[in-house]
C-alpha cells in the first residue's frame, strides 16, 4: 500500500496538534494523580497492552492522549523501547501470588476456598446521578472478615492433576537468556506457546473479547468453564550478581485457567499485567481454541494473534487517513479506461449494424 506524505502544510499541521493539546488543557502532576486514583482499571489495561508496568507513566500516557486508549498504549510502548533491560526476575509460581480475589466456576468447594474480593459481579448497576446534583457518593465501608483468608492460595490445577483429572506436563527450568521474548523477536507461525501467551498478554482487550466471544458462541469447538480466576499481586524478585535474591516490590496481575470438555479435560491459560478479568478469560479460551486441530478461522492462531495486536491493528486502520492521492487517482484512471473500453465495445456493434443496413439498402436500390 503506497501513499504520499503531506507536504507544504507544516504550520497547519502544528496548529492541528495545538488544537488537540488546547482541548486537553495543561497536564499537571495533580492531574496525573487524579487519573491514577480515579481510573485504576483503565491504567491496568494500558499497562497490560503496552507490556510496561508503571502506573504513573500509564496515567501520564492516558492524560496526554486525552483518554484515547490506542494512542496511550502507543506512547507507553514507544517509551518502553528507549529503556534498557537491567535484569530478568525470578519465576513466579501460582502459589506465590498475594491473592485478593480467587474464584472457580467449575467447583464450589476448592482447596483454599472461594474469595470474592473486589468485584461488581453480584451488584446492581445503578448510575449515581445524585453526584451531578452536588451529592457526594461515598461507598459503604468494608467490614473486615473475622477470619481473613490466607495471603497465598494453593493451585487448583495441581489438585486436579493429583486427582488424575487433567494431564500433568513436566515443567522445565529455563535459563533467563533462553526465555523467548516477543518484544525482541518476530512472531513466527506456528508460534511457540511462550510467544502465543506473551502476545495474548498484551493483546487488545476489545479484540480479544470479540474473538473469544465468537469462539464461545459456537465459532469453534471450545465452550469454556472458568477453572480458576485470580486477581493478585505478584512478587518481583531479582537475583543480585552475588547470588542474593531480593524483592523489588509487587505488581498487579490477572491470571485465569479455563477448562473445556472434549475427549478429555483441557486447560487454557492466560495472565496479564493489571486486573482485567474479561481479557484473561477470553484469552485463555483462545489459548485452547487455537490449539485444536483444524481450528475455526475465528480462533486460528495466526488470525487471532495478528488481529488482536493493538498497535499494529490500530496503526494500520488509522493510516488510511493519510494522503493516498496517487494510488487513488491511478485507480480512477484504470476505472475510466475500463469504462471507455466498455463504451467503445458497445458502440462498435451498433456502428457495424448501421453499416450493414446501409449496404443492404444500396443492394435493394440496385
Amino acid at each position: 500500500m503506497a501513499y504520499v506524505a503531506t507536504r507544504g502544510g507544516e504550520r497547519a499541521i502544528e496548529q492541528a496538534e495545538n488544537l488537540f493539546r488546547d482541548d486537553l488543557g495543561p497536564i499537571t502532576r495533580a492531574r496525573i494523580d487524579a487519573v491514577r486514583q480515579g481510573l485504576p482499571y483503565l491504567i491496568d489495561r494500558v499497562m497490560g497492552e503496552a507490556s510496561l508496568y508503571e502506573p504513573d507513566l500509564a496515567a501520564l500516557a492516558i492524560a496526554q492522549a486525552g483518554g484515547e486508549i490506542y494512542e496511550a498504549v502507543l506512547l507507553l510502548r514507544a517509551y518502553r523501547t528507549t529503556q534498557p533491560r537491567l535484569a530478568v526476575c525470578e519465576p513466579v509460581a501460582q502459589t506465590d501470588l498475594f491473592t485478593l480475589r480467587r474464584i472457580s466456576a467449575a467447583f464450589k468447594d476448592i482447596p483454599g476456598g472461594q474469595i470474592l474480593g473486589p468485584t461488581l459481579d453480584y451488584s446492581h448497576r445503578l448510575l449515581q446521578v445524585g453526584v451531578l446534583m452536588g451529592e457526594d457518593y461515598t461507598p459503604d465501608p468494608v467490614i473486615p472478615a473475622t477470619e481473613p483468608a490466607p495471603a497465598t492460595q494453593p493451585s487448583l490445577a495441581a489438585w486436579q492433576k493429583a486427582q488424575g483429572l487433567i494431564k500433568d506436563y513436566p515443567s522445565e527450568a529455563i535459563a533467563p537468556d533462553d526465555i523467548p521474548d516477543l518484544t525482541r523477536q518476530p512472531l513466527l507461525f506456528p508460534a511457540e506457546r511462550a510467544h502465543k501467551l506473551q502476545s495474548l498478554a498484551r493483546a487488545d482487550t476489545g479484540g480479544t473479547l470479540a474473538l473469544g466471544y465468537a469462539t464461545m458462541r459456537g465459532y469453534g469447538d471450545v465452550h469454556p468453564t472458568v477453572n480458576e480466576l485470580r486477581l493478585a499481586e505478584a512478587p518481583v524478585r531479582l537475583r543480585h550478581p552475588r547470588g542474593t535474591v531480593f524483592s523489588a516490590g509487587r505488581v498487579r496481575v490477572s491470571q485465569t485457567e479455563v477448562i473445556t470438555k472434549t475427549h478429555e479435560l483441557q486447560l487454557g491459560f492466560s495472565a496479564t499485567f493489571g486486573w482485567n478479568e474479561v481479557k484473561v478469560i477470553a484469552a485463555a479460551t483462545l489459548d485452547i481454541a487455537s490449539s485444536q486441530p483444524n481450528a475455526h478461522p475465528a480462533s486460528n492462531e495466526e488470525f487471532v494473534l495478528y488481529h488482536t495486536e493493538p498497535v499494529e491493528s490500530s496503526g494500520f486502520c488509522i493510516h488510511f487517513k493519510l494522503p493516498h492521492y496517487v494510488t487513488f487517482q491511478s485507480s480512477l484512471d484504470a476505472i475510466r479506461r475500463v469504462k471507455a473500453d466498455g463504451e467503445a465495445a458497445v458502440s462498435r456493434p451498433a456502428a457495424e449494424a448501421a453499416l450493414f443496413e446501409q449496404e443492404d439498402e444500396e443492394e435493394v436500390a440496385l
